[in-house]
């Protein structure tokens, strides 16, 4: 069979509601890569939050991370890796809007560096901060290097609060891209302009000369809705939200169902085994 490219989010997608890859999940995919077809990481997450994932697959490939504002290669440092931070100045008028809003609090990342606005334990442990350098204070004197992401937390169970910070975030639309996180968070993520998944994804099926038709992608929110389109074989899984059910090409299980692995040993016909 040809080369393909299996474009993986992690959250919702290959990931269990308790963080884990399954059993069966892990064996469908690591059968596939023995196969010689390219398995990739495409997510949200920072690197330091992915990269766990990605040696417990045992990959060997680029990753797409922010949402398509760092797409790298974890063990190759020669590979032409891009990195699209948003300009510092729109991001400060970003932070300036929010603190005015009276969110929860705003989060700044500069690759795998974080900058709290409040001291948050329980946010750290969200975004993985051990062993990686962390900055608490007010973001308007302490972020000095233009941000990969930031992440505007409002106040618990308030979805109005949510709705209107996306409205005022759309008058910035030249300049900003933003989604949704999914429960249980309810993150308001922001990066550059033009950025998604399917830009990482773009360049990394380039790279290893692969043509649309022959991508398939796994996704569940709406920051997959991009990726899902590209992809030559768009792939919702059984939780994902009714919008991107509604543009992808095929409906697999949900992520506590193996919703991958059913869909991957149906169509490379392989037999599940779990090791």
């Amino acid at each position: 069979m040809n080369k393909h490219i299996i474009a993986l989010d992690l959250d919702g997608t290959l990931l269990t509601d308790e963080k884990t890859i399954s059993p069966g999940t892990k064996a469908a995919v690591q059968q596939i890569i023995q196969e010689g077809q390219i398995v990739v990481i495409s997510t949200g997450r920072p690197h330091r939050a992915s990269i766990k994932y990605y040696h417990e697959l045992g990959l060997d490939t680029p990753m797409v991370n922010f949402n398509g504002a760092l797409i790298h290669h974890p063990l190759n440092q020669k590979w032409d890796a891009i990195h699209s931070p948003l300009p510092l100045r729109k991001a400060r008028e970003i932070i300036h809007m929010a603190n005015e809003m009276g969110v929860k609090n705003i989060l700044a990342e500069v690759k795998d560096h974080v900058h709290l606005h409040y001291y948050d334990e329980d946010m750290m442990k969200i975004f993985d901060t051990n062993e990686h350098p962390v900055t608490v204070g007010q973001l308007s004197s302490h972020l000095k290097t233009d941000p990969t992401s930031l992440l505007i937390q409002p106040k618990e169970g308030d979805m109005e609060k949510v709705k209107y910070i996306r409205e005022e975030l759309d008058k910035h639309a030249e300049a900003i891209d933003h989604r949704r996180w999914g429960a249980p968070w309810h993150v308001i993520e922001i990066v550059r302009a033009g950025l998604n998944k399917a830009v990482g994804l773009h360049k990394i099926a380039h790279y290893y000369r692969i043509p649309r038709e022959r991508i398939i992608a796994f996704g569940d929110e709406d920051n997959d809705f991009e990726m899902i389109d590209y992809a030559g074989t768009g792939v919702a899984m059984g939780n994902a939200i009714d919008g991107l059910k509604s543009i992808a090409d095929e409906t697999t299980a949900s992520n506590e169902e193996d919703g991958i692995a059913q869909f991957l040993n149906s169509y490379f016909e392989i037999k599940p085994s779990i090791r």
